[in-house]
């Protein structure tokens, strides 16, 4: 008997039973129709009746302009070009181009919750990289400094978590620096990890009490029997827990001695013979830095509202780690011998830190990275 086509779209009625479920066999194509981008589906679900198209939940969803052009759109946003470059050399305002990035980064948070889950890595490299929004300073504060936690302007850090064995990055957040910004970054990290990590950072203090913060239990003292009032419970870092800093003494902005220093978690550090390093992440801060235009010094391309930052910064979360090739994971294609192997022909398996991580199986391209639907979590194996 012949069997209906699995087309892989879900029902996107929220009174349906099989919503967002996908693979159930409610999902029929109905009809065509052309497009500038060339033709597109329609499909009904057998059980609700609801008719939609196939870019339903995606970023081209109701877009009048070709998908080509929303794409390159997009695309340059992650190479370091401003908006009214943009504008001038595509005819889109800048406006639209902010539309466009408001959807690709919702995608892309959908990507990183659906896919950034129950990851198996060893260490995490922490990080902030300095930035600004609107202005250097914030109106909230009188004098130079940082800008308090209430506020949105001024200097806004880029806080990073970064597996270096996999080169994923686990997390990001964008915020003064404070512990209120440290906090969320390792509590963003704990919901993508599997287990305690081993934590490496810079020489800032606020790692140290968010990690006791997220990473801790509860001891609790009995009663003695005696007068009084008896001991409150305390926190007490996890016992997996290992937190190292490696400590830059600079002057006049050149860096003179390194000094490393174990915060918690010396025995098991040692056990693991890990060397105290955050080389891995102050690369990608280059990276970073070189794939935004907000994050370019001394330019005139900084953000001016500190969502459109956020936007950004979470898209190219995506982008790195699915559809991305990092040339230090590549691996040789099997059954050949790299010598043996002419000039242009290719002899590299290239992969994403996606795929190194086990979360995907193939380099994304740019069009599913702005397509891709999931079922919900909690329908979703542990494999996803």
């Amino acid at each position: 008997m012949r069997k209906p086509k699995d087309w892989g779209q879900p029902c996107p009625n929220p009174a349906c039973d099989h919503y967002k479920l996908k693979g159930r066999g409610n999902v029929k194509s109905i009809s065509t129709y052309e497009t500038q981008s060339g033709k597109r589906r329609t499909f009904q679900c057998n059980l609700c009746g609801e008719q939609f198209s196939e870019t339903r939940d995606t970023v081209f969803f109701d877009l009048r302009t070709p998908e080509e052009k929303v794409m390159i759109v997009l695309k340059l946003l992650l190479c370091r070009v401003e908006l009214t470059a943009i504008s001038f050399a595509l005819g889109v305002t800048e406006e639209t181009t902010l539309e466009w990035l408001r959807r690709a980064s919702e995608k892309a948070d959908e990507i990183n919750q659906n896919l950034l889950r129950d990851v198996k890595v060893t260490r995490v490299e922490l990080d902030e990289l300095w930035n600004f929004v609107l202005r250097k300073r914030s109106a909230d504060v009188e004098t130079g400094g940082e800008s308090p936690e209430e506020s949105s302007d001024g200097r806004q850090w880029v806080w990073v978590s970064f597996a270096p064995e996999f080169r994923l990055l686990l997390a990001t957040y964008v915020g003064p620096r404070t512990f209120q910004s440290a906090l969320k970054l390792i509590q963003m990290t704990a919901l993508v990890v599997l287990g305690v990590p081993v934590f490496f950072s810079d020489g800032f203090s606020s790692y140290l009490p968010a990690l006791l913060e997220v990473y801790h239990q509860i001891k609790t003292f009995p009663r003695t029997g005696k007068r009084g009032r008896p001991k409150n419970p305390v926190k007490e870092p996890h016992p997996d827990l290992v937190y190292a800093q490696l400590v830059k003494d600079k002057q006049h902005g050149r860096l003179k001695s390194l000094t490393t220093r174990v915060c918690w978690g010396a025995e098991r550090l040692a056990a693991l013979g890990l060397k105290i390093s955050t080389s891995f992440v102050e690369r990608f801060n280059l990276t970073l830095r070189h794939a935004l235009a907000p994050l370019t010094r001394k330019c005139l391309g900084f953000c001016k509202d500190r969502t459109q930052l956020r936007r950004r910064v979470t898209f190219y979360q995506a982008f790195y780690n699915f559809a991305r090739p990092h040339q230090s994971l590549r691996q040789p294609l099997p059954g050949i011998e790299l010598a043996d192997v002419p000039r242009f022909q290719t002899k590299w398996q290239q992969r994403t830190p996606g795929m190194a991580a086990g979360l995907t199986d193939h380099v994304w391209s740019f069009r599913e990275l702005l397509t891709a639907k999931f079922e919900p979590i909690h329908c979703q194996s542990i494999s996803g």
